[in-house]
């Protein structure tokens, strides 16, 4: 298959501060907050929901073709992702804007406050999907992920237009849009992609019920944390594939789109939601257990050994064969 990724493309400053942030928040004082974390490390690390996603993509031997605008100030990254098996001829190159910026904050219990400043992300509504479609054998998925809220709809409006199966991922941007947005994005997906939050965020601005949503995607795949995943599909019976093992939790960051990478690997590689769901929950943990959304090492002797460690030998037989080449 092959897969667009559109999304934004940002690098992530990343710090950790070794206390709770629930410790230093009082609860009649939250209308009136000011507080400073003195943290303990900072980290400059590339990222955006696009690039990470088809960083590991291309680990897993695809070449994704990654959609999305940056500023002048890319060309190092774009080095980076091309070595890393990335198509990077989907980005846009603003004139005005510097790259997209993260800037998170962990606290020991892996809770998160962060912030971004969207810069050429902006520009992103400008880009069209139809050249892309028109080489190399055109498109099989487009996946949107969260980017300037105007061009995640003109993607989906586009899709729609051209017949293109898309993947529906608003991920953090459903807090910044309204019911009718929400609805246009969505309808007619071949998958969407929430979290257990944003899944319930979805139906409320939606106004629409699971069930109703069901009827206008053809998947809906909710990640819950360390619980798995679910996968719903009318008509059938949900399916949960429990999260896979972990051998030590050092930055959440990113391993949701580690996950979709995987997930989309599977779908590629022709393997059941089931498969693609393990190989997912395989690559996020492999994120999970570094610090940086794309700081991890994975190779296809390390996937196979965690699917086989958390799913049985079975499920890594089945795998195996696709990924023999993987570096």
């Amino acid at each position: 298959m092959r897969i667009a990724v559109t999304g934004s493309i940002a690098t992530d400053h990343l710090m950790t501060f070794e206390g709770r942030f629930a410790e230093q928040l009082i609860a009649d004082q939250l209308e009136q907050v000011s507080l400073s974390f003195l943290v303990d490390e900072l980290e400059v690390r590339r990222g955006g929901v696009a690039p990470n996603i088809c960083f590991g993509m291309g680990r897993l031997g695809l070449r994704p073709v990654l959609v999305g605008a940056a500023g002048v100030d890319f060309e190092e990254y774009r080095s980076w992702l091309e070595r890393h098996g990335v198509d990077t001829s989907g980005v846009h190159i603003s004139d005005l804007r510097h790259t997209a910026r993260f800037v998170c904050t962990t606290d020991r219990d892996h809770n998160q406050i962060a912030s971004f400043y969207a810069g050429a992300m902006a520009d992103a509504r400008n880009i069209e999907l139809g050249p892309l479609t028109g080489r190399d054998g055109g498109l099989d998925l487009v996946l949107i992920g969260a980017n300037d809220p105007e061009a995640m709809l003109r993607h989906s409006d586009e899709c729609r237009a051209r017949g293109l199966a898309f993947a529906a991922d608003p991920s953090q941007q459903l807090a910044r849009m309204e019911g009718p947005e929400v609805r246009r994005l969505i309808e007619g997906a071949t998958y969407l992609f929430t979290n257990e939050y944003e899944k319930a965020l979805a139906e409320q601005k939606t106004g629409w019920s699971d069930e109703e949503i069901l009827d206008l995607v053809g998947t809906r795949v909710t990640t819950l944390g360390p619980k798995g995943v679910r996968i719903d599909r009318k008509g059938e019976p949900p399916l949960h594939i429990p999260a896979a093992m972990v051998n030590e939790k050092a930055d959440p960051t990113g391993v949701g789109d580690a996950f979709r990478a995987g997930f989309l690997a599977g779908v590629s590689w022709g393997l059941s939601l089931e498969r693609a769901a393990q190989i997912g929950n395989a690559t996020a943990v492999h994120s999970l257990e570094v610090s940086g959304p794309q700081e991890y090492k994975l190779t296809g002797a390390t996937l196979v050994e965690r699917i086989a460690a958390s799913y049985g030998e079975e499920s890594a037989a089945e795998v195996r064969p696709f990924v023999g080449k993987v570096a």
